[in-house]
């Protein structure tokens, strides 16, 4: 932060661009990630080179210098007086981008199956530290504010179809957000949720990702239970116009999810109103 904010009086070009993400990470995230890779037990000068990777992973700094050839106009004096010509010179625009991968979704790419296995564990206990940063939105997530219990109402579980997957996902419920998780034992992501479920119910999606589940789907208006529901711009994706997030619809406005953790959640909030792009129905 220190090096952008001093950035033009440390450098001497004519034009600045800054396109710069926010320097962030939840801390808890990071604890996690460090007891995973040590095994629980460190201390501050044992993981001082894994911070290092980390945030090297996390944070990637590039600068663009482009020079443009301008003209100015300068007036000299010749045998019949003052006169203008145009004058060559080299303009510099500096352009500096900041890209933060964010912490949470490095875990996935840095990670073998039994620190990834570890990690969750850690995340789903505020890496055995709750106390260490009150701040931290995963606090009111999983201690301040857990997941609420919901009962499915009982006609809808006339469908066989249904109640096979409510019942799957419902074992398990405050599992921790995992981004790239798809089984019980890395935990999950929204997509690796809702696959994982449907392949122990009788589909056979292999690992989908949001757009990926959606394009399985049959797009329907009115929705039922068993049905899936889909949003848009949920986070920053490659491809912005895709799906990026989402859940099983339980019925009255009420769907099962990978959120933070998997929970129940009411649709009919801003967020997700706002967010909403389609409904889906399983072949």
């Amino acid at each position: 932060q220190h090096y952008l904010d001093t950035y033009t009086s440390t450098h001497d070009y004519d034009e600045y661009h800054f396109d710069l993400d926010d320097i962030e990470h939840d801390p808890y995230v990071l604890i996690s990630m460090l007891s995973a890779f040590h095994e629980g037990e460190w201390t501050l000068e044992e993981v001082r080179g894994t911070l290092q990777t980390i945030f090297d992973r996390q944070y990637i700094l590039t600068e663009n210098v482009v020079v443009e050839v301008r003209y100015r106009t300068e007036t000299r004096t010749g045998p019949d007086g003052p006169y203008t010509v145009r004058v060559p010179y080299n303009y510099y625009i500096c352009t500096v981008t900041l890209k933060n991968e964010d912490l949470s979704h490095l875990p996935i790419y840095m990670m073998g199956g039994e620190q990834l296995s570890r990690y969750s564990l850690y995340m789903a206990a505020l890496g055995n530290r709750p106390d260490l940063f009150p701040g931290s939105g995963y606090v009111d997530k999983y201690i301040t504010n857990p997941p609420q219990p919901y009962d499915v109402p009982e006609q809808y579980l006339s469908d066989p179809d249904f109640a096979a997957l409510l019942t799957e996902a419902e074992k398990y419920l405050g599992y921790p957000y995992v981004w790239g998780g798809s089984s019980p034992a890395t935990s999950f992501d929204c997509s690796g949720f809702l696959s994982y479920v449907l392949n122990q119910c009788g589909w056979n999606v292999g690992r989908l990702g949001a757009q990926g589940l959606y394009n399985y789907c049959t797009p329907v208006s009115s929705p039922r239970p068993g049905d899936l529901v889909f949003f848009r711009y949920t986070y920053n994706a490659p491809n912005p116009d895709g799906v990026t997030h989402c859940g099983l619809y339980v019925g009255d406005g009420m769907m099962l999810h990978c959120g933070d953790p998997v929970q129940f959640t009411s649709l009919n909030t801003s967020y997700w109103q706002s967010h909403f792009y389609a409904w889906g129905r399983l072949p």
